[in-house]
């Protein structure tokens, strides 16, 4: 029995093919690469050192690619960027495991990483423009889960591979199948393009006719969201990286050993996975407010308490329980950010609005564990899970006042009850 049109299931169903599925795949051979990269780097003959700064291309070029996808995208649509983001990332996948040189593996680690921005911004932007505002957030929210199934699959993957073959180098060739999958079905499968964009606009209003604008130009126009909201949601996204740049080095930190800390961080990153529909739920049902800032508060009050338990004979139980609860929290926030930007993103224009909303987000995910590693190195780490937990207070404080400002939806919207 098909799902019932215009119901969240039958958006699920229909978008799966051009959404979830690449989500899901190309994810999960980017989390299969991620990890060996170092070693791949250090078998080229780089020092530790440039072996990082391989690994921060990714994010890097992520955060880089976030405003030309968004022109590339509102240029061409959705599903050309896409199609075009899977020949070049196909492209640099094959240099990764050609590179004569550690210059030429950092350059296609870069080039990757500006595909993937591709990727997501269309996806956002289809998302955006096409699903009816009744379930917008539990369809982003699947959005974010797809995404947390690629990254806990991939790595599981990738130790298959090089356990099988007894070479690194497997997982590349597994990413560029990963790549060729993901082309091949936004090639074949239905072109987004043709499905109806949802009728009724963000703010419940009458369309209204705006001439298409450049990039600069529409970030100039809402300048004002994205230094209030934008910033909000920038926290969020730095309280995330910073837990992933704050928890394995508090677990060497206090003496315990690589398997527990590795143990509980995998404890929460299935509850993470876990929850990830429910935060989509809440905020079709409730409000957006009622699943971004507690989700907000439980991160950050975890890592405050985090902060006091380092020296404490129970320090070790003290770190399972705020991780455990920081994977909670970051459950909940699950899709927080792609749906913020789609209530607030103009109705025209949109690619190019996202394209500066990602680029906050990605902005404060990048800079944070540059920041952690910062203060780590000048204080503790204490000290700097403490400041990441301000931050995210902050950030708190900020969703409590710009979201019932600049999101028409952030009390609940009378379609989602049903």
């Amino acid at each position: 029995m098909s799902p019932k049109r215009g119901s969240a299931a039958d958006a699920i169903f229909r978008y799966g093919p051009m959404v979830y599925a690449p989500t899901a795949i190309y994810s999960m051979g980017q989390g299969a690469v991620v990890p060996v990269l170092p070693s791949i780097s250090t078998g080229l003959g780089a020092p530790l050192w440039v072996a990082a700064l391989v690994a921060a291309a990714l994010p890097v070029g992520q955060l880089a690619g976030n405003m030309p996808a968004g022109v590339l995208v509102g240029r061409v649509g959705e599903r050309r960027a896409m199609i075009l983001a899977s020949a070049v990332s196909s492209l640099g996948i094959l240099a990764m495991v050609l590179a004569p040189t550690i210059g030429v593996l950092g350059l296609a680690v870069l080039v990757l990483g500006a595909c993937g921005s591709v990727f997501a911004l269309a996806r956002h932007a289809f998302m955006t423009a096409r699903v009816p505002l009744a379930y917008r957030a539990r369809a982003l929210s699947l959005v974010g889960g797809s995404f947390r199934l690629g990254t806990f699959t991939g790595p599981l993957m990738a130790a298959g591979l090089i356990a099988l073959t007894g070479s690194e180098h497997s997982t590349i060739w597994f990413f560029l199948a990963c790549a060729v999958g993901v082309g091949l079905l936004v090639l074949f499968g239905p072109d987004p393009e043709a499905v109806p964009a949802d009728p009724r606009p963000a703010t419940g209003a009458v369309p209204v006719i705006v001439p298409r604008e450049g990039l600069f130009a529409t970030t100039r126009r809402h300048r004002g969201v994205l230094a209030r909201l934008g910033l909000a949601a920038a926290s969020l996204a730095a309280v995330r990286a910073g837990r992933q740049a704050i928890f394995p080095v508090w677990g060497v930190s206090i003496g315990m050993d690589p398997a527990s800390i590795a143990l509980f961080v995998g404890i929460a990153g299935g509850a993470e996975f876990a929850l990830f529909y429910a935060s989509g739920q809440i905020m079709d049902r409730f409000g957006r407010i009622w699943a971004s800032v507690p989700s907000q508060l439980l991160m950050s009050a975890s890592l405050l308490v985090l902060t006091f338990t380092h020296d404490l004979d129970a320090a070790e139980v003290w770190f399972a329980v705020c991780v455990i609860a920081v994977g909670i929290g970051n459950g909940l926030s699950s899709g927080v950010l792609l749906t913020l930007g789609s209530d607030v993103a103009p109705r025209h224009n949109t690619a190019s609005f996202l394209g500066a909303w990602r680029t906050m987000t990605d902005g404060g995910a990048s800079l944070t564990p540059v920041l952690v590693s910062a203060i780590t190195a000048v204080a503790s780490i204490a000290f700097a899970s403490g400041i990441v937990a301000l931050i995210g207070l902050a950030g708190a404080a900020a969703f409590i006042r710009w979201i019932p400002r600049y999101s028409p939806h952030s009390r609940p919207d009378p379609e989602a009850q049903s």
